[in-house]
């Protein structure tokens, strides 16, 4: 399928494909918090411009109590300016997670992109590259280009040498809730020169809104792979070495042969440098093997990831087209994150109001990681992309329900 620009605004903000140009829309501006929210059957969720990112997402636990479940700020001008910057809800582009060295190659040539990630004495902007660098996409501003009360489409111009990434990227986000859904579709076009795209959501989820009374981490939360017995192998610093680990029955890095809690194997040895060294916990990259079954639907033969909560019974499945998922334990959270106002408990000596360490869950729907540095994975198809070829696509189906059947 060969892909223009105005068919990606054709495809995703309803414009008339052919016949002159597409008609201005009037979008309606946002509230008092400068959030934009659309709504769905049983669900409510806020977005911003910065980063296109999802601020708020709301539905109603097994208590009939509605939960705030997506971590995130009350008012859209704390993303700009918090110094934290934990990629609250944004889209990590242009090229998700790590690069290894900063650097890449494609046709011969060598790209060197912005470092920021793993800074030492020796390299004080970072030895590596993560979410696209310094000035990476969810660290922008986008622009709303359609706007309606289930659906809103962002986009975004990321000029030719932005980062160190070759040629220009036009991208539009198109978010939508249905029944107890929220569907989401990235597409990026390469307008000028052959360049990697590689993006995702980064949501930073607690199914009980930070809102449970036996504790305030997201260990309790069932994580479930089922296409998943395979994981990317990492170095100290979290960059793959080209090897492919097998996720042994029981090992802490097994969440295919059956659901397990979260924090079920902190016990044991293993998970200690699981996610890098002397980090405890999870930051890992598990590859989504469904093709064992043939030929698939991806919005009709299995979710590929589900998360659930007892306390809350709340249960999200993640239908997505993607073949790799990273799951993080926010292993860095310490607990000098403030909560919002829709979260959490009021004036409870047991519980501030912050994001404890491994108080939340990041579910990132994406591609091998850096794939553009292991070249015997062959991902260049999913991972580099060229002028008048087919675009970079990803679509999720993220799907919420109460299951009163998970065992307290």
């Amino acid at each position: 399928m060969r892909f223009s620009i105005f068919s990606a605004v054709a495809l995703l903000t309803g414009a008339q494909a052919f016949g002159g140009k597409p008609k201005a829309k009037v979008i309606p501006p946002p509230d008092a918090n400068g959030k934009y929210w659309i709504h769905g059957e049983g669900i409510s969720a806020a977005f911003i411009p910065y980063g296109a990112s999802i601020s708020d997402l709301i539905i109603k636990d097994k208590r009939g109590v509605e939960r705030d479940i997506i971590a995130g700020f009350d008012n859209a001008t704390y993303y700009s300016i918090d110094t934290q910057h934990p990629h609250f809800g944004g889209v990590v582009g242009r090229y998700a997670n790590r690069i290894k060295n900063s650097s890449f190659e494609i046709d011969g040539t060598t790209y060197k992109v912005a470092p920021n990630d793993n800074k030492t004495p020796e390299h004080p902007e970072g030895l590596n590259t993560l979410h696209g660098g310094p000035d990476g996409w969810d660290w922008r501003n986008f622009t709303v280009v359609s706007y309606t009360n289930s659906s809103i489409t962002f986009s975004i111009v990321d000029p030719d040498g932005k980062e160190g990434f070759p040629g220009e990227v036009v991208s539009f986000i198109t978010y939508t809730l249905g029944k107890m859904t929220w569907e989401f579709k990235m597409v990026a076009i390469p307008t000028t020169k052959k360049t990697p795209i590689m993006l995702s959501n980064h949501a930073y989820w607690n199914l009980d809104g930070f809102a449970n009374d036996e504790t305030s981490t997201a260990l309790n939360h069932s994580f479930y792979l089922p296409y998943s017995g395979q994981r990317v192998d990492v170095d100290n610093i979290l960059i793959p070495t080209g090897e492919i680990l097998a996720n042994k029955r029981g090992s802490v890095n097994d969440f295919w042969s059956a659901p397990k809690e979260i924090g079920k194997s902190f016990s044991d040895p293993e998970i200690h440098n699981n996610c890098g060294l002397n980090c405890t916990g999870y930051d890992n990259c598990w590859l989504v093997n469904r093709g064992q079954n043939g030929p698939y639907d991806w919005r009709k033969d299995g979710f590929v990831a589900r998360l659930q909560s007892a306390w809350s019974g709340i249960q999200l499945d993640i239908y997505s087209d993607q073949e790799a998922f990273q799951m993080y334990s926010c292993n860095f959270q310490d607990g000098t994150m403030a909560l919002k106002k829709s979260q959490g408990h009021f004036d409870h000596p047991k519980f501030p109001r912050t994001i404890s360490k491994y108080g939340c869950i990041v579910l990132e729907v994406q591609d091998w990681i850096d794939g553009i540095n292991q070249p015997q994975w062959q991902r260049e198809k999913k991972q580099i992309f060229e002028p008048g070829g087919d675009p970079y696509v990803l679509q999720a189906s993220y799907r919420f329900s109460i299951n009163t059947t998970i065992p307290a």
